[in-house]
């Protein structure tokens, strides 16, 4: 059975049902892309949390599937910012208490404004750290949305296709 996080806690203590899937994790850094592999979930259902900083507002949260890239143009609108960057990966455990491949926007050390991408609503249930390398959070959107106390909003970047002429 897997080791209960604070994350899992925060969904207990709500009533939110969720499930937790363990995955094998060695020395390096998996991408969320790779997570949803091994957990066997299309990617777009499992979402990546990143660290942000407003110019207006402080630390944030993005949470987003995993194929996909943060705009940060758009996120800074979302969150009420001019301008929004990306934390130095040195600042990610200080900040939330979680390591990198780990960070959930569930039980951070301080909360902080979280912003998921409304893709989220697609699906029937998505994957999202649990707060450690090697577990995942499987939960239905609005269990996610209501435990993160979080705010929907188009957060992803386009892809960049090269027209061939």
């Amino acid at each position: 059975m897997p080791s209960k996080t604070n994350a899992a806690r925060i969904c207990e203590q709500l009533g939110i049902p969720y499930r937790l899937a363990e995955y094998p994790v060695g020395e390096e850094h998996l991408s969320a892309s790779e997570v949803a592999a091994i957990i066997g979930m299309p990617a777009e259902q499992v979402f990546k949390t990143l660290v942000a900083r407003g110019d207006r507002t402080g630390v944030l949260l993005a949470c987003l599937p995993a194929p996909v890239d943060l705009d940060l143009k758009k996120l800074a609108a979302a969150s009420g910012n001019k301008r929004v960057e990306l934390v130095d990966l040195a600042e990610v455990q200080p900040l939330t208490g979680y390591v990198r491949g780990g960070v959930s926007p569930l039980g951070t050390r301080r909360p902080f404004p979280v912003f998921i991408d409304e893709t989220v609503e697609m699906w029937e249930e998505v994957s999202v750290s649990a707060g450690q390398r090697g577990t995942q959070l499987l939960i239905a959107p609005a269990g996610f949305i209501r435990a993160a106390e979080a705010a929907l909003a188009d957060l992803t970047q386009l892809p960049n296709y090269q027209v061939k002429d």
